[in-house]
């Protein structure tokens, strides 16, 4: 009979944590998806903001003493780690290389079957022609269709297009009320303000604490004034900054994926330049958005009178701010190492 009991076996594993995660993420991402990290880094984290292009990233570190987000072995681990991920995937698509003929038969009618993307005005009448709108109204609806811009708002305001075009405003409102009930919401507004409360009424949150900031308070809220919103309004900063990341998950260009675009190109991260009789690698950086911490934060964490709660919030972002820009400066020394390495 075979012995039974309790047997300890001893494992390793690596649990990669969010920051690290981060890390990776920006070390393997392509100029054009980075960008996009970047942004998104911008808009939740308020001690971010860009500046301009001349300035170098190293000069957006701050110094803090306190700071323990990173340091040089985390970075060694994180290109092992990257290496490692590198093997895996190319072993992938070397064992997923080969495609039976039906596959690209399959493949091949699925090329075959693409159409012309559909555009906003094509998309809005569509649900015009299936709606309800009265007779009398569906022409005031196509007017406004086709005064649309790119990002879905109206390039003109409501009171001008009844004096240009003679319409009544009553009618012009009843129309532009039906049009942004239509798909994509927020589609036919006047602005970014208007655009985002018709979000927040959709989803039910007209009397709610990102309702407010967006009615009333817009221009601090677009500059990521949060402790004077937290002033204002009495209430916990914390609660404002859960209301601006409820806020940023909203479109502020509700017709962007109509957007037709014909440039599919990449952007490289290194170009090759002759410099006298030798070949240099040379990184493209304009490409990327500058980050610094606000020196408005900073102040911020060095004043005597702010609570603790304060205090750890700004400390907090600040940490997480400083952990990306030395995560894309890491990232950009790594390819022009291995692009000079290459170059060699």
């Amino acid at each position: 009979m075979a012995d039974q009991g309790l047997h300890q076996i001893q494992t390793q594993k690596l649990a990669i944590g969010p920051q690290m995660q981060q890390s990776l993420q920006i070390l393997q991402a392509p100029t054009l998806e980075l960008r996009q990290i970047i942004q998104q880094e911008v808009e939740i984290n308020p001690v971010l903001e860009l500046e301009p292009p001349e300035n170098s990233i190293e000069d957006a570190i701050p110094n803090d003493p306190d700071d323990r987000s990173v340091d040089d072995t985390e970075i060694d681990s994180l290109t092992r780690m990257d290496d490692e991920w590198r093997e895996y995937w190319q072993q992938s698509r070397q064992q997923t290389a080969t495609r039976r003929s039906d596959d690209q038969e399959r493949w091949q009618f699925l090329m075959d079957s693409i159409v012309a993307p559909t555009t906003l005005q094509e998309h809005l009448l569509s649900q015009l022609h299936t709606s309800d709108a009265k007779a009398t109204l569906a022409p005031h609806i196509e007017f406004l269709i086709g005064n649309l811009d790119d990002r879905g708002f109206l390039n003109t305001k409501i009171d001008d297009l009844s004096l240009q075009h003679a319409i009544p405003i009553d009618q012009l409102i009843a129309a532009k009320r039906m049009l942004q009930s239509f798909d994509p919401v927020g589609v036919g507004s006047e602005d970014l303000r208007e655009c985002l409360l018709v979000q927040l009424e959709r989803l039910g949150k007209k009397q709610s604490l990102a309702w407010r900031l967006v009615d009333q308070y817009i221009d601090d809220l677009a500059n990521k004034r949060y402790p004077i919103l937290a002033r204002k309004l009495g209430v916990p900063l914390e609660q404002i900054s859960r209301a601006a990341d409820f806020i940023s998950t909203l479109d502020p260009r509700p017709a962007q994926r109509f957007a037709v675009s014909s440039n599919n190109y990449v952007t490289p991260d290194v170009v090759v330049e002759r410099r006298g009789s030798d070949w240099v690698a040379v990184m493209t950086n304009d490409d990327l958005p500058h980050l610094r911490i606000s020196n408005t934060y900073k102040d911020l964490l060095a004043q005597p009178g702010n609570n603790g709660e304060v205090r750890n919030y700004v400390r907090d972002k600040i940490r997480s701010g400083k952990f990306l820009i030395r995560s894309i400066h890491q990232r950009q020394q790594t390819i022009h190492r291995i692009a000079t390495q290459i170059l060699k």
